[in-house]
């Protein structure tokens, strides 16, 4: 996973409440076992007729649409447990996901895949959609060190959540097992000492 420490990026803002996993990546893509090639299918149903055609009016069809951060309504991530719908979004090449509320299931998926959610307060949310209308080009800055999102070229910024562990990982560009094969001298040690 690549490190984080700070990320400055225009957005793509997604204001739908209650998007579910299987409306980030259709049950009908969950064949491979490895996370990659999982971001062509992102929104899939969304982004594509049946014929599989782009939709136009779907936000990740529209020219001029691009960044690291997904802006979505409150509720991301319910339904299903599906783990590669962090990895669809990773693959697709968001860094942060912004909401309100995430499902408790995504919300650790997302941070086990190097995928940072950033809960923010419900006004705050509607005001980045609100800026986002009048400024295509909107930008957010997400610091990890301090905790914050922050509007650029604003006062405006909020504090978020994130377990200390989940951080440290993320800072580091670690999952669990990068984590626990980095504490191998201390766990050695500690078996020596406990014998």
């Amino acid at each position: 996973m690549d490190k984080f420490v700070t990320l400055t990026s225009n957005i793509v803002p997604i204001p739908t409440r209650n998007i579910d996993t299987d409306q980030i990546i259709p049950a009908r893509f969950l064949k491979a076992t490895t996370r990659e090639g999982f971001g062509e299918n992102l929104f899939r149903d969304w982004r594509y007729d049946d014929a599989g055609s782009p939709k136009p009016d779907f936000i990740l069809n529209q020219t001029g649409i691009a960044g690291k951060i997904l802006v979505a309504g409150r509720n991301f991530g319910c339904g299903s447990s599906r783990e590669h719908a962090a990895w669809a979004i990773y693959d697709y090449g968001f860094k942060v996901v912004v909401s309100s509320f995430f499902a408790d299931i995504f919300k650790n998926n997302a941070l086990n895949n190097g995928l940072l959610p950033v809960q923010i307060s419900d006004p705050f949310l509607q005001t980045i959609f609100e800026m986002q209308e009048k400024n295509p080009g909107l930008e957010l800055t997400i610091d990890l060190e301090d905790q914050t999102i922050t509007i650029v070229g604003t006062d405006k910024q909020e504090k978020f959540d994130i377990s200390p562990y989940k951080k440290y990982c993320l800072s580091q560009g670690y999952d669990d097992i990068d984590y626990l094969i980095n504490q191998q001298d201390k766990i050695e040690a500690y078996e020596k000492s406990s014998t």
